[in-house]
């Protein structure tokens, strides 16, 4: 390594070209960087569709979802597998194991469907698919004045496909509107004038409505293609298929026996936007597509679309570009700031030139960075800008030890290329070791599990590709640049030019620093540390119980804890979910009186925060009618239960960076739920203000065979939650179905020759529906249906009086031949890992209260009497229960085995075991202030604090090893212990100071941002920020005691072996390694 470095010293030019490499590629590498709201994250999931027309939720689960969950078994690589079952549908989501080819897992998973030995006969193809991860990017709306839904849909589907058309843009959805369906509707009195019956006219248009080829003939001239070319698409074109031709020439056309009519489903699905009907359109962004170039493409669409069309508008509801935009510029501004920040106490305590080299280190590292950060599937988002935020502070820490030891060799009178040399191999097994095991602890952000190691790995990746181009920057490129610096050459060989006069006048500043820095280690640290080795039992008491004081306050509750914290959004979602049938006028009444409270509360704030703004603090209201909130749900079918009994509202504000702090939509969120107040009736009603990272604060899956206890389980549970004061918005995915009318048969059906199949049939065609053909008509999928007009199908008397129709070609009344009773059936029938599943959800009414002490309290005081009482009931947590549980449990494997990697490289670099574990002796000490901090910043201690307590153990060893090596130097240069401990303390005094300090400092304006954007990352500079501070303190105090107490173990060991007391430096490792060679 020697020869490297001294080649490099001897031709700075060698250097220069260096750098000019990383410069180059780096800032390619910046151009060749794709934009993300966050990480990119390979998909780990897997969804099965399977459509079952007319099947009740119960004939699903049957005939479907047990036949495939029961094949799924034994398949590797599956973690979970959950699955809904409800009315004409199912769906199963499978969450596989990141460590698995998902290819390979869906290769197995086709063939356990392909496996079921038989399905129902009207079980449509199911549809097994890999979900992409895919980011929203934006969501705009299209409206017109005095324009049809059709008209709307038409238009929305041109918009899509223009879009689509757009080069870097392939996920559009198109939203607010119903399925199109042909409807053939009959009444019985016409099915009884002409004696026909349902299965008549079904064949009559299957049979006739055909587009079909009938072979060739080929003549001596040519050929001809036989077809018959009888298919028509539109309603009015089915008008004359004839049902049914009499033998005296009379002809029955569809047109004679029903009306037919082109119209969307009797699904109730509608949007509007300010009040307006709109059709919604949201863009995402897959994992190859970068999300700032296709917002800002249709942007410029919409701009081009509303500049030509006067009756039409597409409006912008929510740009995920301004956000990313908005973090990017808040990153890069506290970044700035940090570098800023670190430069001004370079420059302050370091000699000026020194501190320029230093810092120049920090932009070639950067680049260095960005030459390998897109083979890493690295993009500018949100993670990684704050891993570029965190490491700058940890960048110079080398550089600082590293210039200031060559200035050092450089004062004992060495020349500038000597120095260079000598003073970086003197500190090389240091700067190595202390990179090392800070890329050991930040690399354990890789192997976390769940989505916290997914977000903050990035930002780990981040910290190692830079630290690692460090490396080579603080061994090469600044030597080289210091030894052919002003900064190590006499006074008298400058030229007095401007530059001259610059660094004079900023060296008064300098020595201002140097004075402070003298002040501090001469006056206050040189006498602390004297009295705390003198006192050691007393020093050592101090920082145990500063530690027990802070243990206590965590677990007296003083200090919070929770799973993870919340995020103020810019969005409220209001969710309403009415029992099942509740009619749709009644639905869209009462989200419409939410509406208004929302509208009148975004006014109040207004006229409180916002009286000389003219604009709106409310700028869209989305309302959903069959729909819940941001229902882009990730798996089809998996969503909240739509219909006329749900309806939402998405209530977007102006975005943080433009309205008053004062202004949060949790509170906002709050005074909604409170002016609405409780909803008769209502089976969910939840209102959220923020996002909460890994699910639901408080999530409980209930499992059993046994329907009965599993609903008394759930209502028992909900009624307990509810009482809990700290807890909103408790609801479940097993909502009170809707009233089924249960049809029995009557024992002289069966005389007339009826059965279920044969009434049931006919039933159904009547009341629900017979699909008579499904052709394509452009872009959409038509049904062709025929059934009852909707007059006879609105009155249970039509139901009981409807002619079923005999074998011997009778009518019988149903009432006559079958009787029937009202009760609630199921809406859907939900599975976790093949168990029947009921999750209760429930949000919290501050986001400031722990969820994990409420979870914990559910998990001690409300599930065991539960489970007392139901035996077959078992409980799952979930949310962020279940996502911080992930995390948890893998550092409780990862974490031992990075201290273990720490402690053997330190313990390989220094050749002694006791050193090693006094360094990580001091890991627990540290937790004291980063508890503190997030106290002081109103945080709650959460799964993001441990991932900076992870980070923070390699920064901290980092100046442990600056001060051991230096005692172990000052051990061979012939000092006694004391003086070695003392002087190693004094001598490494400003190099541990300073590089805590400029951690500090590049973390500070992160830790001091007001903006909710920060939130999310807080916790982890706080740890980091807080726990670094109190390092200094430790590794300057509490290490020299540690060495002190092993020193005198080791000498009263060695006395009780031996029968002599040795001198206290003979037993250390150093002198007995160097005693040992000598021999």
């Amino acid at each position: 390594m020697r020869k490297i470095i001294t080649y490099f010293v001897k031709y700075p030019k060698a250097v220069n070209i260096l750098v000019m490499f990383f410069i180059v590629f780096g800032i390619s590498g910046v151009i060749a960087l794709k934009s993300s709201f966050f990480p990119l994250i390979d998909s780990k999931f897997i969804s099965i569709n399977a459509i079952y027309p007319g099947a009740s939720p119960q004939e699903v689960e049957e005939g479907v979802i047990f036949k495939i969950e029961e094949n799924l078994k034994g398949i590797a690589g599956i973690v979970r597998v959950t699955s809904t079952s409800r009315e004409n549908s199912g769906s199963i989501l499978i969450e596989t194991d990141e460590d698995f080819d998902l290819d390979a897992i869906i290769f197995e998973v086709k063939n356990a469907v392909d496996k079921v030995p038989s399905f129902p006969a009207n079980l449509e193809p199911i549809v097994i698919t890999k979900l992409e991860e895919q980011q929203p990017t934006v969501i705009f709306s299209l409206s017109g004045k005095n324009m049809d839904l059709k008209s709307l849909k038409n238009i929305s589907k041109n918009i899509e496909k223009d879009i689509r058309n757009i080069e870097g843009i392939s996920q559009v959805s198109v939203s607010g509107y119903p399925d199109e369906e042909i409807e053939i509707s009959l009444n019985e009195e016409d099915l009884i004038k002409y004696n026909l019956s349902f299965e008549e006219v079904l064949n009559s248009i299957s049979s006739a409505n055909i587009l079909s080829t009938a072979g060739n003939i080929k003549t001596d001239k040519e050929e001809f293609l036989i077809r018959a070319s009888n298919k028509n698409y539109y309603a009015n074109e089915l008008q004359n298929i004839i049902v049914r031709s009499t033998n005296d020439s009379k002809k029955i056309r569809l047109s004679d026996i029903s009306k037919i009519s082109d119209q969307f489903s009797e699904t109730p699905i509608s949007s509007s936007v300010n009040g307006d009907r709109a059709v919604i359109l949201s863009v995402t962004s897959t994992n190859n597509e970068d999300m700032m170039d296709s917002a800002k493409k249709i942007n410029q669409y919409i701009d081009e679309f509303n500049s030509v069309n006067s009756d039409l508008k597409l409006t912008p509801i929510k740009d995920y570009s301004i956000a990313l935009r908005q973090r990017t510029n808040l990153l890069l501004e506290n970044g700035g700031l940090g570098i800023l920040l670190v430069l001004i106490f370079l420059s302050l305590f370091l000699n000026i030139r020194l501190a320029f080299w230093v810092a120049f280190g920090l932009p070639i590292s950067f680049l260095g960075m960005l030459i390998f950060a897109g083979e890493f599937d690295i993009t500018i988002n949100l993670m990684s800008l704050f891993g570029m935020i965190v490491v700058i502070g940890i960048l110079v820490d080398d550089g600082i030890v590293i210039a200031e030891n060559i200035f050092r060799h450089h004062e004992e009178g060495k020349s500038p290329e000597q120095a260079a040399v000598d003073g970086t191999m003197e500190v090389l097994p240091a700067i190595v070791s202390a990179i090392l095991t800070t890329l050991i602890a930040f690399s354990t952000l890789l192997l976390l599990a769940g989505d916290v190691g997914n977000f903050f790995g990035e930002v780990a990746m981040i910290v190692i590709l830079t630290l690692l181009v460090s490396l080579i920057e603080a061994l090469i490129i600044l030597p080289s640049h210091l030894a052919h610096s002003r900064a190590l050459r006499n006074k008298e060989d400058f030229k007095k030019n401007i530059v001259y006069k610059f660094f004079k006048s900023m060296r008064s500043i300098n020595n201002r620093g140097s004075q402070l820095m003298g002040w501090l280690r001469d006056k206050i640290y040189s006498p602390t540390l004297k009295f705390a080795l003198k006192n050691r039992f007393l020093s050592l008491a101090g920082f145990i119980a500063a530690l027990y004081l802070t243990v206590s306050s965590v677990f007296g509750g003083i200090i919070g804890v929770t799973f993870f914290p919340m995020i103020d959004s810019d969005v409220v979602s209001v969710n309403l979910k009415m029992p099942m049938g509740t009619n749709v006028k009644v639905t869209d009444s009462i989200i419409n009186v939410i509406e208004n409270h929302a509208i009148e509360i975004g006014r109040e704030y207004e006229q409180k925060y916002m009286k000389n703004d003219d604009r709106s603090l409310i700028e869209y209201i989305q309302k959903n009618v069959g729909n819940s909130a941001d229902n882009m749900s990730m798996v089809v079918g998996f969503g909240d239960i739509g219909g006329s009994s749900t309806a939402s509202l998405e209530i977007f504000l102006l975005d943080s960076e433009n309205r008053p702090q004062e202004i949060r939509a949790p509170e906002m969120a709050n005074l909604i739920r409170e002016r609405t107040g409780q909803i008769i009736g209502a089976e969910k009603f939840t209102v959220d203000g923020g996002a909460n990272f890994g699910g639901s604060p408080v999530s409980i899956s209930l499992l059993s065979d046994n329907i009965l206890e599993l609903k008394n389980a759930k209502t028992e549970l909900m009624q307990k939650l509810r009482l809990n004061p700290k807890l909103t918005d408790v609801s479940s995915n097993d909502p009170e179905g809707i009233k089924e009318i249960d049809i029995k048969l009557n024992d002289n059906a069966y005389s007339l020759g009826f059965s279920y199949a044969n009434v049931m049939k006919q039933v159904r065609s009547a009341f629900f529906g017979a699909e008579a053909q499904r052709f394509q008509r452009g872009e959409d999928e038509i049904k062709v249906w025929v059934r009852y007009d909707k007059n006879s199908r609105s009155l249970i008397s039509n139901l009981e009086e409807m002619r079923i129709l005999a074998p011997n070609g009778a009518r019988v009344p149903l009432n006559e031949i079958a009787s029937y009773q009202i009760e609630r059936g199921e809406v859907s029938i939900n599975h976790l890992d093949g168990s029947r599943e009921i999750q209760v959800n429930a949000n919290l009414l501050d986001p400031t209260e722990s969820a994990s002490d409420i979870v914990f309290s559910v998990q001690n005081n409300i599930i065991p009497p539960l489970l007392e009482k139901y035996p077959s009931i078992k409980v799952s947590f979930e949310g962020q229960y279940r996502e911080a549980n992930k995390t948890i449990e893998s550092s409780k494997v990862v974490f031992p085995l990075a201290l273990f990697l720490i402690f053997c490289t330190i313990g390989f670099v220094f050749r002694t075991y006791s050193q090693p574990f006094l360094l990580l002796l001091l890991i627990p000490f540290s937790l004291t202030t980063v508890a503190w901090g997030h106290l002081v910043h109103g945080f709650p201690i959460n799964v993001i604090s441990l991932l900076g307590i992870i980070a923070l153990i390699g920064i901290l060893v980092n100046d442990g090893l600056v001060l051991i090596s230096k005692f172990n130097s000052n051990l061979r240069d012939g000092m006694s212990f004391d003086d070695s401990i003392y002087n190693a303390g004094k001598e490494r005094f400003r190099a541990i100071f300073l590089t805590s300090i400029t951690t500090i400092a590049g973390l500070a304006p992160i830790i001091l941002e007001k903006s909710f954007q920060a939130q999310l990352l807080k916790p982890m500079a706080i740890s980091i920020a807080y726990g670094i501070g109190y390092a200094t303190f430790l590794t300057l105090i509490l290490l020299p005691i540690f060495i002190s107490f092993t020193n005198s173990f080791k000498v009263n060991l060695s006395w009780l072996i031996n029968g002599e007391k040795p001198n206290k430096r003979d037993v250390e490792a150093p002198i007995i390694e160097q005693n040992r060679l000598t021999k």
